[in-house]
């Protein structure tokens, strides 16, 4: 992994836990202007991790959901 892999991993994971706890959900867009203005490598780098990171959260929730109401069925078929 390249250093600005390595650092724009890091940077997304932190983005995250600040977006999370603030409730700030377009933070990342802010810290990517940030970067875009000193490294548009960085940038770039950054900006797919918190993509991807952000799409892996809505398919996990999707995935979620959809076990949960898959649970509710069989149960609602067991005690039937």
């Amino acid at each position: 992994m390249s250093t600005i892999e390595t650092l724009a991993q890091k940077l997304a994971v932190d983005t995250l836990k600040v977006q999370d706890a603030s409730g700030e959900e377009r933070l990342y867009v802010e810290v990517g202007q940030v970067l875009g203005a000193a490294s548009q490598s960085l940038e770039e780098a950054f900006l797919t991790e918190m993509r991807v990171r952000l799409a892996e959260r809505k398919a996990r929730e999707f995935l979620n959901k959809k076990v949960a109401a898959l649970q509710a069925q069989l149960e609602t078929r067991a005690e039937t």
